[in-house]
Order: C-alpha cells, then sequence, then structure tokens
C-alpha cells in the first residue's frame, strides 16, 4: 500500500524520533513516545483553536439551558405543569446542544492520535513485540496506546503546562468583558 502524500511529506521528520540510539526496540519506545507527546501538544493546540472559534455559539447553547432550567423552576414553584414540561423540553434540548458542543470539542483533541496511527501503520505494521511467557506479542497500537496514556498523565500533572493549559482554555471560553473582570479569579 502507497503511502499518502501528507505522510510522505511528513515521514523524514517523524521517522528521526525513531532513529535516536543503536537499539532498534529503544528507538521504537523513543520515536512512539516522541509521538505520543506530539499528538498531545497538536491536540491541545487545535483544542484551545476551536474554544475559541466557537466561544460565542458554546456561550449561546449554554447561556439558553440556563435561561430555560430557570424558567422550568420557576413554573415548577408556581405549581403550573404545562408552562414546567414546555420549559423543561426546552432545557433538555439545550442541554443536548450544550453536552454535544463539548463532544465535538473534546474531538479536536483527539484528532491527531488517528493521524500519528495511520503513520505508524505505513511504516510499523509488521513489527511486533513479543510478551514475555506467552506466545502473543504487541503491534504499533498496543505499544503507542499504553505510551500515550502514560505521556498525557505526566503531563497532565506538570504544574506549569497544567496553568498554562487551564489559563487558554479558560481565555477561549470568555469574552473580553469577562476576561477583564476574572482573571484573578482564576488558579
Amino acid at each position: 500500500m502507497e503511502m499518502h502524500p501528507v505522510f510522505l511529506y511528513l515521514d523524514p521528520y517523524l521517522i528521526w524520533f525513531y532513529r535516536l540510539s543503536g537499539s532498534a526496540e529503544l528507538n521504537f519506545l523513543l520515536g512512539t513516545l516522541a509521538l505520543a507527546v506530539l499528538s498531545l501538544l497538536v491536540g491541545e493546540f487545535t483544542s484551545f483553536l476551536a474554544a475559541r472559534i466557537v466561544r460565542r455559539h458554546y456561550e449561546k447553547v449554554t447561556g439558553e439551558a440556563k435561561k430555560y432550567q430557570d424558567l422550568s423552576i420557576e413554573a415548577l414553584k408556581a405549581g403550573d405543569r404545562p408552562a414546567y414540561e414546555g420549559a423543561n423540553k426546552l432545557a433538555n434540548e439545550a442541554f443536548g446542544k450544550s453536552f454535544y458542543s463539548q463532544v465535538a470539542l473534546s474531538a479536536t483533541f483527539v484528532w491527531p492520535i488517528f493521524f500519528v496511527l495511520a503513520w505508524m501503520q505505513h511504516r510499523f505494521l509488521e513489527v511486533g513485540f513479543p510478551i514475555p511467557g506467552t506466545n502473543w506479542s504487541l503491534g504499533f497500537i498496543g505499544v503507542f496506546i499504553p505510551i500515550y496514556i502514560a505521556a498525557y498523565l505526566i503531563m497532565k500533572r506538570l504544574p506549569r503546562l497544567h496553568r498554562f493549559k487551564g489559563r487558554l482554555k479558560y481565555d477561549a471560553l470568555q469574552t473580553p468583558n469577562q476576561k477583564s473582570t476574572c482573571r484573578s479569579s482564576v488558579p
């Protein structure tokens, strides 16, 4: 199978991570770790950009959800069952839109994983790591996923990156007026 032109262009740069030492096994682990960290960083960046782009829509959807929720609670307190059911239905629809907006934003974080795995398939489809004591072996996906999870957990715990990431996401979802008044309340 022939590589996609994008993979052909990036191949010399990506394969460089797999040629850092003299050991093939160590090279595979180091290269996979480098690609996992790279995919995490690209995912964070695209997630930030997407949050900036859809900020106004997200604010509108969450504002509608809050408004209809408040209306349904007021109708319930007033004993108006039909008004409660109508407002509650609108609130559920607005919460659904808000939920799926968040799902779409989370997809912007994970897309680099699939890109990296597609490239690795062209390069390492036949590579396997035998599991000691068994007749089984792990392929490139079985190695990439644990390394990616470990890199994610380590990067999540880095204090400077965590504060910077929180600041980016907070700023991305705030309007310019909110930034000036709320900046000191974010850790």
